[in-house]
């Protein structure tokens, strides 16, 4: 890329599913753009997640339109490095004007003239609008609770690869989500003894009546629900497409050998102490489960649809000891715990965009993705129009809406009147050839 400054109608930043998704778009409606990722596209996906990572949708499901995974069975679980390939793929498809290498450093609205002044690592770019699609999964959480010294390995499962990668002796995973939850098993199945601190969650069968979940979330118009629960936004969700997919139950791990404890409380030197909820956020998961398969019946019964009863699902295994008798404090030492695996979330960081489109709490202000800041937008992000919003397909949908909006901003802004017509026309015909921005662009970052 240049040094030197240039233009472009509609900047996109971050080329991962978000981005390349909204390149799609504004391509097939004719508005200029370009796409600048600091890595490669998907880069997430290929060094962002464990080694054993698959997708937690299956194949049919967790994918765009336009473009099939034609090497996997439809209700397999694409692995991550797939899942990456697939998007350089989809990107490729279309030509996306997609620059990788290149950091975006700052976003400044320009001052008495429309758009924004973006300073990045290969120099300065001016843009009438600016798309953020970025994602959730910017900042790994550790929460101020962990302990600040001592001789334990402390990592977050942004950093996990895989068991070897740990310290022998037993592990505490903080965080039952599909992370917490996948890396808690995977560490067991290799060895090593594990505690697995379990919060409140939701806990979807993996597939009933010979449906996945997500195919029953979708009839059941969920993942279009375009207004979360209060109170119930950001639910982790325990859920996990490895080794085939299956439905999480808490009680399987505690049989299989990981011990269950409740929320993590607070560190005492090597002390942790644990919440004494682990039964009563077990029974909400079940309860999440029991109310997911009655609404999946009722559905049946009133569609009379032809798909086998399972009346196993419901079976459940007894509480385990360490349910009926919980861990409230567990000496780290004494047990042999070496490691820690934070799989407690992300936060988002968009200490790069100055101009007024976040509140006081560093969130966006937006409307289903458009900005409170007039040409600034946000792409990618958990319910940003509804419950499917961060999802590989939900984001695809969302793209589209928010192309929409910049094409028909686009196309009030290039309105000329009739003397500015007359204008252009005495130009052009002055000018023998291409326009010399025309080309400038295509020069674009070469």
């Amino acid at each position: 890329m240049t040094a030197e400054k240039t233009s472009i109608d509609t900047l996109v930043v971050g080329a991962g599913q978000a981005g390349v998704a909204m390149s799609e778009h504004l391509s097939k409606l004719g508005v200029p753009h370009l796409v600048l990722e600091r890595d490669r596209i998907a880069e997430r996906w290929r060094t962002g997640r464990w080694d054993s990572l698959v997708a937690n949708g299956p194949a049919w499901h967790d994918r765009f339109p336009g473009l099939q995974f034609d090497d996997l069975d439809p209700d397999a679980f694409a692995g991550k490095e797939r899942v990456a390939d697939y998007f350089e793929a989809y990107a490729r498809k279309f030509n996306a004007p997609i620059r990788t290498g290149v950091e975006v450093k700052s976003v400044v609205r320009n001052t008495g003239r429309p758009g924004f002044i973006v300073e990045t690592s290969k120099g300065l770019i001016e843009a009438n609008r600016v798309v953020v699609a970025t994602g959730p999964f910017q900042r790994p959480v550790i929460p101020p609770i962990a302990p600040k010294e001592g001789t334990i390995v402390q990592i977050h499962s942004a950093e996990y690869r895989n068991p070897q990668q740990l310290p022998q002796g037993a592990v505490l995973v903080v965080g039952a989500g599909s992370s917490g939850v996948q890396i808690a098993d995977e560490l067991q199945r290799a060895g090593e003894k594990v505690y697995l601190s379990v919060g409140p969650h939701d806990r979807p069968p993996r597939s009933y009546r010979n449906r996945d979940f997500c195919w029953w979330l979708g009839v059941l118009g969920e993942w279009d629900k375009e207004v979360a629960t209060p109170g119930r936004e950001h639910v982790t969700i325990a859920v996990s497409g490895a080794r085939g997919g299956q439905t999480i139950d808490f009680r399987v791990l505690a049989k299989q050998g990981i011990t269950l404890v409740g929320l993590t409380k607070a560190f005492n030197g090597d002390v942790v102490t644990f919440e004494s909820d682990i039964a009563t956020n077990l029974a909400q998961g079940d309860e999440n489960y029991l109310s997911l398969l009655n609404a999946a019946d009722a559905y049946v019964a009133r569609n009379g649809l032809d798909l086998p009863e399972e009346p196993e699902a419901r079976n459940t295994l007894p509480d385990p000891e360490c349910v009926t008798h919980p861990i409230l404090e567990l000496d780290l030492a004494a047990a042999g715990v070496t490691s820690i695996v934070w799989a407690t979330g992300y936060a988002v960081d968009y200490s790069w965009l100055n101009v007024n489109a976040l509140d006081a709490k560093g969130k966006p202000r937006h409307q289903r993705g458009v900005s409170s800041e007039p040409g600034v937008y946000f792409l990618g992000l958990p319910w940003l129009s509804r419950r499917g919003s961060s999802f590989i397909w939900g984001v695809w949908h969302d793209a589209k809406h928010i192309a929409d909006h910049i094409a028909t901003q686009h196309k009030y802004l290039s309105y000329r009147d009739a003397s500015q017509r007359h204008e252009k026309e005495c130009e052009e015909t002055r000018l023998d050839g291409t326009h010399p921005d025309s080309q400038h662009l295509a020069d674009l970052l070469n």
